[in-house]
């Protein structure tokens, strides 16, 4: 007996996992991160063998050059049109020094053309000339084909 005459002892009972808890515990983590290793196009099973790609997914084939260069300044002149401030210089953008050059030719236009027409016109002014500009940017090919070499 303590002070006082009362009494304090640790409880005798012990919290215990149950066998089952467990182990779901400790193998969920393992089950989701095997899960998340499967490659594109596989699905993990319990044998270890890999099903066959969906039928509704089809391989697309690369992106041109002229392609890419229309989807980066496309990109980039839309969200410099639309008030936002490029981080970096042209390469942290991911462009190539040329791009950046059709890039600049393009949001100097369209800014023109959205305070004369507005901004749709400006947005469709974006599209036709960066198009145009791509295309003969890479009509001769890109760096390892044509006048590049």
């Amino acid at each position: 007996m303590g002070r006082g005459g009362a009494s304090w002892a640790w409880p005798t009972r012990r919290f215990r996992f149950a066998p089952g808890l467990l182990t779901l515990a400790l193998t969920l983590p393992l089950t989701a991160a095997a899960v998340g290793c499967a490659g594109p196009g596989e699905e993990t099973g319990g044998t270890g063998a890999s099903a066959p790609a969906s039928a509704s997914r089809t391989a697309q084939p690369p992106l041109t050059g002229e392609e890419l260069c229309t989807s980066a300044v496309g990109y980039w002149a839309r969200e410099m049109l639309a008030g936002a401030t490029p981080y970096g210089d042209y390469q942290s953008m991911g462009l190539s020094n040329r791009q950046y050059d059709i890039l600049r030719e393009v949001v100097d236009a369209a800014r023109a053309t959205k305070r004369t027409q507005g901004p749709r016109a400006a947005r469709e002014l974006i599209s036709r000339q960066v198009a145009r500009e791509c295309a003969d940017h890479y009509r001769d090919g890109g760096p390892t084909e044509g006048p590049w070499q």
